[in-house]
């Protein structure tokens, strides 16, 4: 298993953490913390949860972005495993074409056009 398979597993466990944080809350502050402190009344644990909840979002969401930073060290960027038969060319099999045109070409085409 390479370091990018372990990069993408945690990036996995790490959003499917997120999602289910961030579908326990309510947006309009109800959620989890509602359901144990009734609804308009704030009591000391219940204000904890959603000061949990608020908190391991943005840590869950941080460690997530550096995980995809960080996941950028893991690939593979080898150069030395390219195959014998690539298409790249070498600056010397380059062939260089010359601006103007032999003569024998315009013969041939006035042979041709003559025959015509």
């Amino acid at each position: 298993m390479s370091i990018f398979s372990i990069f993408v597993l945690l990036i996995l466990f790490v959003c499917f953490l997120l999602v289910l944080v961030i579908m326990v809350q309510n947006p309009k502050g109800g959620g989890l913390s509602s359901s144990f402190g009734g609804g308009g009344q704030q009591m000391g644990g219940v204000q904890k949860t959603t000061d949990f909840l608020d908190r391991s979002t943005w840590i869950l969401a941080s460690l997530l972005l550096l995980l995809i930073l960080l996941s950028n060290f893991g690939l593979e960027t080898n150069t030395s495993n390219v195959p014998s038969d690539s298409k790249l060319i070498e600056d010397s099999e380059i062939e260089i074409i010359p601006e103007t045109l032999p003569e024998e070409v315009f013969e041939e085409n006035d042979n041709s056009n003559s025959e015509n």
